[in-house]
């Protein structure tokens, strides 16, 4: 095998495990609410109305599968689960704009070397500490939903329940000031590699505390590299911290309306 044939092999298998990490991950949170969906060989897919923010396909391989996966999405169609629904299509290889759907956002997948040094900068007055009890897995969603415990907001069905505490590979962090929530994410272990989700950092000092939250992701999981998606400003956010960006994927949504 030549050299550009063995660095292509290496790109197609680290993207390859980055998209059965995300994969994975939401068919965990789906199933700790009783919606299991099902791993085929060119996607994972949901015939639940699954959880607020979570698709009911995720595309696990490219181009050469296209025709497969638009077929699995029709027929998901035919059988009419209910409420909003989308595709994670996980290479940007897909047009579903004659299904009724439209896209939601683009992002980057990302990868950050496990070989990479950690940056150390603890903050002041601010302690990261593990969530292990109901109570304080509630307080952690409504912290990174963006309200305070004492704030007077509309209910949404919880996202992230308890049975998420007892699975060893998931660590949910939050960071305290005061007795408070301030910032918060989500590890995952999985192939080989830890999805770093649901990451939410106060708007001041923004940059600390993520270096702060992958510090102790690197610990807690030593010698695995850190991965995830991002859009927008937070894509550069996390190129400053070592991440690099390995390809595009974009998410399609489906309301209810357009059926």
């Amino acid at each position: 095998m030549t050299q550009k044939a063995e660095l292509s092999q290496f790109a197609h298998e680290r993207i390859k495990r980055v998209v059965y990490n995300n994969a994975v991950w939401c068919d965990t949170v789906c199933r700790v609410h009783g919606l299991p969906g099902e791993f085929k060989d060119v996607l994972w897919v949901n015939r639940h109305e699954t959880p607020r923010f979570y698709p009911n396909v995720v595309t696990l391989v490219g181009a050469e599968a296209s025709a497969t996966q638009l077929e699995w999405i029709q027929n998901l169609l035919e059988a009419g689960i209910s409420g909003n629904w989308g595709v994670k299509d996980s290479f940007c290889t897909l047009n579903l704009v004659q299904e009724g759907f439209a896209v939601l956002f683009e992002a980057q997948w990302l990868y950050r070397s496990a070989l990479l040094p950690k940056a150390d900068k603890r903050i002041a007055d601010v302690r990261w500490l593990k969530i292990d009890k109901a109570p304080a897995l509630m307080e952690w969603e409504t912290a990174w939903a963006g309200h305070s415990a004492d704030e007077v907001c509309e209910k949404q069905p919880q996202i992230f329940m308890p049975g998420l505490l007892v699975n060893e590979n998931i660590t949910m962090l939050a960071a305290y000031k005061s007795h408070r929530i301030i910032a918060g994410a989500i590890a995952f272990r999985n192939y080989d590699v830890i999805g770093l989700t649901n990451v939410f950092l106060p708007t001041d000092d923004t940059e600390n505390f993520l270096a702060d939250c992958i510090f102790l992701v690197m610990d807690l999981f030593e010698g695995l590299p850190i991965v995830g998606y991002a859009a927008g400003q937070r894509i550069a956010l996390l190129q400053a911290q070592g991440f690099e960006s390995i390809g595009s994927l974009r998410v399609w949504r489906r309301e209810r309306e357009l059926w």
